[in-house]
């Protein structure tokens, strides 16, 4: 998941950020409210988290530049103030969720996930294709009952195509979402994490495909065999 976070404490947002990538999420981050609009000019973001209190503007003004933009990323607020009013005002203003300081460090990752899911039309954490099984909650790949060998940055693009299942994934999309537009390699690089990801499934289910290559644009996972 590509993340943008806004907050200003800078001792909050380095520990925000760190647990994010942790969770096997790509996270960039602003202090300022400001500085966090312009990347959203530029890219395109699963989840903004944002802060209520920020030095230039509040929470709410910002949430509201969001919305007045166009722009359907989930917001999730953070905030101290726990006033009923204040989040009725933040969800009224076009927020999908807000959750109070301290925050448990579970809960938020577990409230992220949610609501990237819910975002992309899965109320369900689990995505099923043929023998396959994407656990967006615990982030494990099952194919036939046993557990896709993946790692990280395999995990990923995973997690990408099955946010999306049934929809056409750019090369460029998934580069996004790993390395959030910071030093990308280059795009060929998204071509050799199928190969291999397509030849650990193949080996688990039996010589059965569920990735779709669709030619000078991207990947697709849908239930058919190749």
């Amino acid at each position: 998941m590509h993340i943008l976070l806004i907050e200003d404490d800078k001792v909050m947002n380095a520990s925000i950020t760190a647990l994010l990538k942790h969770s096997g999420m790509t996270v960039e981050s602003a202090l300022l409210a400001k500085d966090g609009l312009e990347l959203l000019k530029v890219y395109e973001y699963d989840l903004i988290i944002l802060d209520l209190m920020l030095p230039d503007m509040t929470g709410v003004d910002a949430l509201c530049q969001i919305r007045s933009a166009g722009l359907h990323t989930p917001v999730l607020v953070l905030s101290g103030i726990l006033l009923p009013n204040k989040k009725v005002e933040c969800l009224s203003a076009g927020a999908d969720d807000y959750l109070t300081k301290p925050f448990n460090n579970e809960e938020l990752i577990a409230r992220v996930n949610a609501i990237v899911r819910r975002s992309k039309g899965h109320a369900d954490p689990v995505v099923r294709v043929g023998k396959m099984e994407i656990n967006l909650g615990t982030k494990v790949v099952t194919v036939a009952g046993k557990v896709l060998p993946l790692t990280g940055k395999e995990y990923a693009l995973m997690e990408l195509l099955a946010l999306k299942k049934g929809s056409t994934v750019s090369k460029d999309q998934f580069l996004t979402h790993l390395y959030g537009g910071m030093d990308e390699p280059e795009v060929k690089i998204i071509d050799v994490f199928f190969c291999k990801i397509r030849s650990k499934i193949k080996e688990l289910s039996g010589g059965e495909d569920y990735i779709t290559t669709v030619w000078g644009r991207g990947y697709i996972l849908q239930d058919t065999q190749n």
